[in-house]
């Protein structure tokens, strides 16, 4: 900015952000390239994934190995704090993903870890690392092997100091060089092991089941100084506005880190990733502005899919692929059997954890009642609660008591043969509601439980779940509820009143990084709760007498990989390849990440070469462009439903555009700017649209707003989702327009407006006021925003 024009200020909340999802191939200076285009649309802030040094080569950023350093590969501290003084000259801030919860098990990487490898638990590092000391004799399991110790032994060197297997490298300890192998190896602080005992033998917390990530210990004060010393840093220099932070749930008190983080920040706008399930409030005790909006990607799309006709393609699905009720058949029974599965396998290990911890409190309890319990007991116990928690876990600022049920207690009883032994469920849930003792190793063993349940409804639900039971896969999304995929149009309008009466600075989104499918290929999918008739008649005709189709494999596989490539449309068969290979893997019915059945696999591939990937898919692309009017509503309407209801709205890279894209790693390929714009040009206009009106309007969208819902009249009321704004701005689409034409039209439906004279901001030649008709007001696209323009609603300079 010259001398005499100030760079523009920036808002300490922000009025929207934008996700860039930095890699090696898009560092910071790629990010500082497209500051003008990003400033021009309209959004107040950047959003950038984790900038702290991780694994060479990384593509997200979340695997940290260095906490004091900005990552080298992105252009270094020197190269983001150019972006932000590039960002600032045109207007914008800068908001940062961080990540509290875990960093790379990466030896040769990760320096404290290297340490402690090194100097076992008199490491002053010890304390940054969730081990378990007490198991495997001492020492800390590194599931690194790709074969048995006997097998792999051969391919292990020693170099001075350094124990090498293939690119890996461990510290020895001192005065074991020269000892011989064996001997060399049980005199280290670790143990080299099979990947496959990762699964029992573990003795340290992980991501999820993820044995490449260890859980970091930021509960404890110097671990999260340390920790946390450079974002303040780049907090206090002013390079930085915000932050993002990543998976709290996996933190032993995330309630405790939060007024921490909190009071190291100075309050700066913070919102958390976290996954609200159907009816959960965020905490109301956390110094936060709210989460990072997956619960409003719920209600948008659920209120653009068709309740009737969802149900109805679910009896469709479940004729053709013919799915076992517990595999994908009924979302309830899948989500549980789901998360047995997990629960007594990737998360067998640290089940065994709480139950030595049980056993433990249980023999040393002062409370002869607590004592005698088998730990055959205290496991089954422990499994059966864990599976029924409807959340991702309970919290210390909240009653235990209403997440972990006496409804789940009864039901936990039921899987004891012999009553006298089900008493073992009753001490459990007493333990983890803190009615069993108030010691240390109490608050302790509560803090585990919580932590692994946040990893099993993880795992079990997002990661298996959503990938078992597939009827309409745009409902399987982060934060979702496949069972439930459709919001009503007053569900949708309370949760906006409770988010801008309770929370009206949390984040909103559609797409993420970690999204299953963008915004777009959910809106071409949910089409299919209009025309569930339509779509199950394409299917059997693709599928002829084989209920798989062309070569495939199973039918839940075969109804997958179709839809996926409705949502996709066209593109690179090795894209929907890709993507289909993860589902099978992840739904881990017939192959998995760590059982894979090659021969399984290659029929997946082969099935979408020959069908969704070949020659039929144009059957499915003829069909896809007969919904296009309908797609564009969904999309049109998710858009400025998102960037005119309560919160901040975050777009992720290349939205502002058609952007149609499927599961990590293909939402996460670098972004172009700018994007190009293609499929929907009007997408572009009405981002670009409704950023400004932000922006010319803050008070019609910041704390101190009104939400009003406004309700239609006519015959198709129902097909109108509208709300006001401060009696400044109203908000109106299109819902279910499939269903809309079939029913003939808007016909007599009006929308009353407020007070005042309204100007279409999509059309500033069209003005409306009093009772409008549906059909003039969406007559030119499916969503109208308009902004009041009489004397007490004047525009905002």
């Amino acid at each position: 900015m010259t001398a005499d024009r100030p760079a523009p200020a920036i808002p300490a909340v922000p009025t929207a952000t934008y996700r860039l999802q930095l890699q090696p191939e898009f560092p910071f200076s790629a990010a500082e390239a497209a500051v003008p285009h990003l400033a021009s649309l309209g959004v107040s802030h950047l959003h950038l994934s984790p900038v702290l040094e991780a694994v060479p080569g990384s593509l997200h950023g979340y695997d940290v190995v260095d906490h004091s350093r900005v990552r080298a590969e992105l252009g270094g501290e020197e190269g983001l704090r150019a972006l932000s003084r590039t960002a600032r000259e045109h207007g914008l801030g800068l908001v940062v993903d961080i990540v509290p919860n875990h960093m790379a098990a990466s030896p040769r990487h990760n320096r404290p870890l290297w340490e402690v490898l090194r100097e076992g638990p008199e490491s002053p590092y010890a304390r940054w690392f969730d081990v378990d000391w007490d198991a495997q004799d001492g020492r800390l399991l590194l599931p690194v092997l790709g074969g048995r110790l006997g097998d792999e032994a051969e391919h292990l060197e020693v170099d001075g100091d350094v124990l090498r297997y293939y690119d890996h490298a461990f510290p020895l300890r001192a005065d074991t060089g020269k000892l011989p192998l064996p001997q060399l190896l049980d005199a280290q602080w670790y143990r080299l092991a099979w990947w496959r005992l990762a699964r029992t033998d573990l003795n340290y917390r992980r991501f999820f089941s993820i044995s490449e990530l260890i859980g970091v210990r930021v509960e404890d004060p110097e671990v999260f100084e340390a920790t946390h010393a450079k974002i303040l840093q780049l907090l206090r220099d002013g390079v930085v506005d915000g932050l993002r932070i990543d998976h709290p749930d996996g933190l032993a008190d995330p309630d405790a880190y939060l007024r921490r983080l909190n009071e190291a920040t100075g309050g700066r706008w913070t919102v958390v990733e976290k996954i609200l399930a159907d009816g959960e409030a965020l905490p109301a005790a956390w110094p936060v502005a709210g989460t990072t909006g997956y619960d409003a990607l719920r209600h948008v799309d659920g209120v653009l899919t068709d309740p009737a006709g969802a149900e109805e393609l679910a009896e469709h699905y479940r004729r053709f692929a013919a799915p076992q009720a517990d595999r994908g058949g009924v979302w309830g029974a899948t989500a549980r059997r789901a998360a047995y599965k997990v629960v007594q396998h990737e998360l067998a290990t640290e089940v065994e954890r709480l139950t030595r911890e049980a056993d433990r409190l249980c023999r040393t309890s002062p409370e002869l009642a607590l004592r005698d319990h088998a730990p055959w007991a205290l496991r089954t116990a422990l499994q059966e609660l864990l599976v029924r928690l409807e959340v991702y876990r309970p919290y210390s600022s909240t009653d235990a008591s209403a997440v972990l049920t006496e409804r789940a207690a009864a039901e936990a009883r039921r899987a004891f043969a012999v009553p006298e032994e089900a008493h073992a469920v009753d001490t459990v849930r007493d333990l983890v509601l803190g009615r069993a003792g108030d010691r240390p190793e109490h608050e302790a063993f509560r803090a585990r439980f919580a932590q692994v349940a946040s990893a099993l409804r993880a795992k079990s639900t997002e990661d298996t779940a959503f990938y078992r039971y597939v009827p309409l896969l745009s409902a399987n999304e982060v934060g979702g509820d496949p069972g439930a995929p459709a919001v009503s149009p007053e569900d949708f309008h309370a949760y906006c009143a409770r988010i801008q009466r309770d929370w009206p600075a949390s984040g909103t989104v559609l797409s993420t990084h970690d999204t299953k499918r963008s915004a777009d290929v959910r809106a071409a999918i949910s089409v299919l709760s209009q025309c569930p008739g339509r779509w199950a008649e394409l299917l059997d005709d693709l599928a002829g007498r084989d209920a798989g189709g062309p070569g495939a494999p199973d039918g839940q596989v075969a109804w997958a990989a179709w839809q996926t490539a409705l949502g996709l449309g066209p593109a690179d068969p090795e894209r929907l390849r890709e993507a289909l290979l993860k589902h099978v893997r992840e739904a881990g019915l017939s192959t998995s990440w760590t059982e894979q059945d090659p021969a399984y696999e290659e029929a997946v591939a082969a099935f979408v070469a020959a069908g969704p990937g070949g020659a039929p898919a144009e059957r499915v692309a003829r069909f896809r462009s007969t919904l296009e009017p309908y797609t564009r509503a969904n999309v049109l309407g998710a858009v400025l439903l998102q960037l005119t209801m309560p919160g901040v709205p975050d777009l992720y890279q290349g939205t502002e555009a058609e952007y149609r894209a499927l599961v990590d790693p293909d939402n996460r390929r670098p972004a172009a700017f700018p994007p190009e714009e293609a499929g929907t040009p009007e997408k572009t206009g009405v981002t670009r649209a409704a950023l400004a009106l932000r922006g010319r309007r803050p008070g019609a969208f910041g704390a101190s707003a009104s939400y009003t819902p406004l309700a239609a009249e006519g015959p198709a009321a129902a097909h109108c989702v509208a709300f006001a704004r401060s009696g400044q701005v109203v908000t109106a689409v299109t819902r279910l327009a499939l269903r809309l034409e079939e029913a003939g039209g808007w016909g007599d439906t009006v929308l009353p407006l407020p007070p005042g004279r309204w100007a279409d901001v999509l059309a500033p030649e069209r003005g409306f006021e009093g009772h409008v008709r549906a059909a003039d007001l969406f007559g030119r696209l499916p969503v109208a925003l308009l902004e009041r323009t009489d004397a007490d609603g004047a525009r905002d300079e």
